[in-house]
């Protein structure tokens, strides 16, 4: 350091910092490191023993179909369904009154409406449910 007159002139590097270490309470002795807990280790040493086995083509094929009838069957019944419900007639007012009261779309209410036979009164309940 260099003096001139009584202020103390620091260059770079000739200042140190001293942290100091507050203690709020009493000193904890250092951790010790944990062993594992048998949890651990059960998971440790299991390991996966999933045999992959080859699937059989035969068996793809198979599963595939069933899928397949599966969800044209699904989409079969999905069509009778809105067949059955157009055929429903439903009144003009009830519809109106559907979409006012219960400030929904012309399209939900129509479904609404003849899903419950054209009866507004079980429409808004359902529909209030």
């Amino acid at each position: 350091m260099e003096r001139r007159g009584e202020i103390d002139m620091a260059t770079e590097g000739d200042v140190e910092l001293e942290l100091e270490t507050e203690t709020s309470g009493p000193e904890r002795p250092p951790e010790k490191p944990r062993k594992h807990d048998s949890g651990a280790a059960d998971l440790e040493r299991v390991t996966d023993y999933a045999e992959e086995k080859e699937i059989q083509s035969s068996n793809l094929e198979t599963a595939m179909s069933v899928i397949g009838d599966r969800r044209s069957r699904e989409q079969k019944a999905k069509q009778e369904r809105e067949k059955e419900l157009a055929k429903v007639t439903i009144k003009k007012e009830d519809l109106e009154l559907i979409m006012t009261e219960m400030e929904i779309s012309r399209a939900a209410a129509e479904r609404s409406l003849r899903e419950h036979m054209g009866n507004v009164v079980e429409a808004l309940i359902a529909l209030t449910n």
